[in-house]
């Protein structure tokens, strides 16, 4: 959650196994604990700010840009965030991980920045100086809360997550769907144009917007694993692909609280065993395909949905996540 303390307002922000959460969580813990008690040497975002002092560079802030205007909450899907340095050479911005983000700014000290117009739209009036109240309702109520200047965060909510079975599987738009991929994480070179995504008539479609786009880029959606433990998944859609595009396909993730997201580099992302991919060789047609995985008891999230590495796109229809034979109803 992001408190307003100025307009006495807050807006919760769903964070849910992005690969900064551990990291954000360890790091609320130490601050509640007395100064002589904090170890925070294993915290690599304590890291990550020794080295940015090194070279003579800061943490400014980070802003958190809203890229569904029409979405009644926020989460993960529907943020950009990015951290802004401050340093000889000039202002840079570095786009990263929610959750890595958010505890790199509570690791420094430094304020996260919402638009107003999306706090006006979005946010919750808070009486008194209890930012949970508001919330009681529909999270924990266990969580405490910790100082901060300007937009402050609570330790992550505890309490009921969003829906749990695949949705907007007819591509009404990209609601439910994440664009991502290494091509955001880029820290020397801005790259996070190099691809897009898009939907119409029931056809989602991940492009490279540039000849020669740093990195590989991922269009997919994240389900709650907890129904689907013990069991198989399979995902598979209706794709297409133009003869002259890169390496593109399908993949199916499962990941367990402790995995810190998908490698940074193409070459990882497929040797990674957690990733099961299938890449498309028949180009220029629709062609059905399909990857499947176990899920383990101490799964997380089930992570599906299709890459490209390269030029040109991949579309997609069709999609279907599977559970032991029995196929989901469009909602």
């Amino acid at each position: 959650m992001l408190v307003d303390d100025a307009g006495h307002r807050a807006v919760p922000i769903w964070v849910w196994a992005d690969f900064g959460v551990i990291h954000l969580e360890n790091l609320l813990e130490l601050a509640g604990r007395p100064a002589d008690q904090v170890i925070s040497a294993g915290v690599p975002q304590e890291l990550a700010a020794q080295l940015l002092g090194a070279a003579r560079a800061r943490v400014t802030g980070v802003d958190i840009d809203v890229t569904d205007f029409d979405t009644d909450e926020l989460s993960q899907e529907v943020v950009v965030a990015r951290i802004e340095l401050a340093a000889p050479a000039g202002t840079r911005q570095v786009t990263a991980a929610l959750g890595l983000a958010l505890a790199l700014a509570l690791a420094v000290g430094a304020p996260d920045r919402l638009a107003d117009a999306v706090l006006d739209r979005l946010a919750v009036p808070v009486p008194g100086d209890e930012p949970l109240t508001p919330f009681l309702g529909r999270v924990s109520s266990t969580a405490p809360a910790l100082p901060w200047r300007g937009l402050r965060p609570l330790a992550p909510l505890r309490g009921p997550r969003p829906r749990y079975e695949p949705r907007n599987l007819a591509f009404a738009g990209l609601d439910s769907w994440r664009l991502g991929g290494s091509f955001l994480q880029n820290a020397i070179e801005s790259h996070w144009q190099d691809y897009s995504a898009a939907a119409a008539d029931g056809t989602a479609v991940l492009s490279a917007a540039v000849p020669q786009p740093g990195g590989f880029a991922f269009l997919a959606q994240e389900v709650c694993a907890e129904d689907h433990r013990g069991a198989g998944v399979v995902f598979s859609g209706q794709v297409r692909i133009p003869p002259d595009a890169g390496r593109a396909g399908l993949f199916l993730r499962v990941r367990k609280p402790e995995d810190h997201g998908v490698p940074l580099t193409g070459a990882a992302a497929l040797a990674d065993p957690a990733n099961r991919v299938v890449t498309v060789e028949d180009r220029g047609d629709w062609t059905g395909r399909e990857v499947a995985a176990q899920v383990p008891a101490d799964a997380s999230t089930i992570v599906f949905g299709v890459f490209l590495a390269g030029p040109g796109r991949i579309e997609l229809r069709d999609p279907q996540l599977t559970r032991a034979g029995e196929l989901y109803q469009l909602p």
